[in-house]
């Protein structure tokens, strides 16, 4: 009979910790491997890894069976037959700061006992793509497979020869008689682009590691054939050849017609690593392909050898991962952008880049001071930073003493319709004041009205409205309702046809019932968003009441919430006739459905809440409008008036903030037990 291990309170924590983070891991990492449909960042994925790693570290007597350090990618999908690697495919473990890599050189020259020696390593970029495993018997390829759980992979040998940069037959005849080639499979940054422009928004990839997942994973291989695919090899598993160096087998592979990346190096000590990983980080937005880091291996294969491996990762290698809140990029143009109200705001159209999981190409400069202030112009190689859902912004210019463009013009009139542009006195931001006639602040208006939070018309985005006002078929926002006057021209486009048009159809049909507050809301009223269309809804109950009162100024001073500019630009758009015949147009298609009153006896009832952080157990839109419905008033600032804070995970400065000023705070969990 085993004998009870009692545990001390802090053990205990730490256990329930890692088997909450084994779950989490285990999840994402089939998610990312297997499906290839991340619901994280790979620098969130990181955070939960290293979390979980201190726990072990701490306390090693508690390291689980099924502990996140003994798995290796996921398990093969049943859609292909199995393949299992002559040697296994591991992982790397992981850097995420100068003194990670430190350890890394002090652990190995401690297990071989050499504390002065100097290693060499080759360095290269380590490629984010799909890691694949090529089998060559006497130089012709005779089967390729993914890396699955690191020991079995899917057979994909016939999608794979569909792909150029891959020999079916080796190069010349230096070759071992047996051989496993691994590099990673990839779409380069703008191919990735060009290929989710040509698919449906449903079927869009969310980056190109996704993309080369889902491209080599076909069961028709002229899919894959039809995807511009790339390979750049990256190591070897079996190989019946004698090598002493790393570098040598890079050489021949380069010879035997496998591409090998131009920017690998030789290292001798930790200056030039730490030198070889900023180098790469500043060039990283020119390279065409999506790089997540640097990897560095020891060079000599006997010291791999006698390195060896330790659970999953070999001693002998590491990957340095790069910082993805911020990143190094080039800008290629600045753009003006004008949005539905007029606002004039520049928008820097960069080098793609990634940004934790996710392609940019755009930044925005917020207004004109900031370029002026920053000294932003194009050509400059800039730091951007990507924080969560928030618009990419550029923090800094980092190549000031090269020659540089002449500096940004700010423009007098508008680049839509030519009119002179405006100040408002309190804001720093330029306006067209050709409200009603601006090209461009119509087509705005009309995707913000089917916008999600609107209207919500499935497949029926900026892209497709911008083509329909380009074809004459759509100037009004009504318009969208009699779309199918234009059916035979629709279907006869390219990349439409019968079945996306009827799609479309479908869609705006869904949308034609529709909640007041989101309704008020889709109409684009400067300073009506989702919090004051609410805050009208639940005064005004109908369409008609709203239609009929809101356009008189002393229906709206007493309402909580509505200051003087929110009454002036609301008054200002319904006493304009065209506006409301306009309303009455979109109300004939339509069913808005009166505000529903809410049970007045929540104690949620008139209060501001605040979320933040990552909710796990419902959408965040999902979470506001139960609170919309209890009554609650969502803000977005912690102040003063700020009733309750409910916070998920990563709640970051507002919580804070809302203990500092002694707000009550509820964890997801308890606020939804007391819905």
């Amino acid at each position: 009979m085993k004998k009870k291990i009692l545990l001390t309170n802090s053990e205990k924590q730490a256990l329930t910790k890692l088997k909450n983070l084994s779950k989490k891991i285990i999840k994402n990492n089939e998610l990312y491997h297997k499906y290839d449909k991340p619901e994280i960042s790979d620098r969130e994925f990181d955070k939960l890894i290293k979390e979980n790693n201190l726990l072990e570290k701490k306390f090693p007597n508690l390291i689980l069976k099924n502990s996140p350090n003994k798995l290796i990618g996921a398990p093969a999908s049943n859609k292909f037959s199995k393949v299992k690697h002559k040697e296994p495919m591991l992982s790397l473990s992981n850097a995420f700061s100068d003194k990670d890599l430190e350890d890394f050189i002090k652990r190995v020259r401690k297990y071989l006992k050499d504390e002065q020696s100097n290693l060499i390593f080759l360095c290269e970029p380590k490629i984010d793509g799909l890691s694949i495993n090529l089998t060559y018997d006497k130089g012709k390829l005779i089967k390729a497979s993914t890396r699955g759980n690191g020991f079995i992979g899917e057979d994909v040998t016939e999608n794979i020869k569909t792909i150029k940069d891959i020999p079916v037959k080796l190069k010349g005849a230096n070759y071992p008689k047996l051989i496993e080639i691994r590099g990673e499979l990839f779409l380069e940054k703008n191919d990735f682009l060009n290929l989710n422009k040509s698919l449906d928004e449903k079927k869009k990839f969310s980056n190109p590691r996704n993309a080369a997942a889902g491209s080599i994973r076909q069961l028709d291989k002229s899919i894959t054939k039809s995807r511009p695919l790339k390979f750049i090899a990256h190591g070897i598993g079996l190989n019946t050849k004698k090598y002493f160096n790393l570098n040598e087998i890079y050489n021949d592979m380069n010879l035997w017609g496998i591409k090998m990346n131009s920017n690998n190096e030789i290292k001798k000590n930790l200056k030039s690593l730490k030198d070889y990983y900023n180098k790469i980080n500043k060039k990283r937005s020119e390279l065409p392909y999506d790089i997540d880091g640097i990897v560095y291996k020891i060079n000599n294969i006997e010291l791999q050898k006698r390195l060896g491996y330790v659970g999953k990762n070999p001693r002998w290698a590491i990957a340095y991962k790069f910082k993805s809140e911020k990143v190094i990029t080039k800008i290629k143009k600045i753009d003006i952008q004008i949005g539905r109200t007029g606002a004039i705001t520049p928008v820097a159209r960069l080098e793609p880049v990634n940004i934790g999981g996710v392609i940019v190409t755009n930044a925005t400069l917020h207004n004109f001071d900031e370029i002026s202030q920053k000294d932003i112009r194009e050509n400059d190689i800039v730091e951007i930073k990507r924080a969560g859902d928030v618009i990419p912004q550029i923090l800094k210019v980092i190549n000031k003493e090269q020659k540089r463009r002449n500096s940004f013009l700010t423009p007098k009139k508008c680049p839509a319709c030519n009119q002179n542009l405006i100040k408002d006195e309190d804001e720093s931001i330029l306006r067209c004041n050709n409200y009603y006639n601006c090209s461009a602040q119509l087509i705005e208006r009309i995707i913000h009205f089917v916008s999600k939070e609107a209207l919500n018309i499935d497949g029926f985005g900026d892209k497709q409205i911008k083509f329909f006002w380009n074809k004459g078929f759509l100037k009004k926002t009504s318009e969208i309702f009699t779309i199918y006057k234009y059916k035979k021209k629709i279907i006869s486009l390219d990349g439409w046809g019968n079945k996306s048009y009827k799609n479309l159809i479908k869609n705006i049909d869904k949308s034609k019932k529709i909640e007041l507050q989101k309704f008020i809301y889709s109409l684009g009223i400067r300073y009506i968003g989702e919090i004051n269309s609410q805050t009208l809804a639940s005064y005004f109950i109908s369409i008609n009441n709203f239609l009929k009162k809101a356009k008189n100024s002393d229906n709206l001073i007493n309402i909580d919430g509505l200051g003087p500019k929110v009454i002036k630009s609301l008054t200002e758009f319904l006493n304009h006739s065209p506006n409301i015949e306009e309303i009455e147009k979109i109300i004939s298609y339509c069913q808005i459905l009166s505000y529903k009153k809410v049970n007045s006896n929540s104690i949620f009832n008139n209060k501001y809440i605040i979320f933040t952080g990552t909710l796990n157990l419902m959408s965040r839109e999902e979470a506001k409008n139960k609170a919309l419905l209890l009554g609650a008033r969502i803000s977005s600032s912690v102040n003063v008036k700020t009733d309750y804070i409910i916070y998920g995970e990563k709640p970051g400065s507002k919580l804070k903030k809302a203990k500092d000023l002694k707000i009550s705070i509820l964890t997801e969990k308890e606020w939804i037990s007391m819905l």
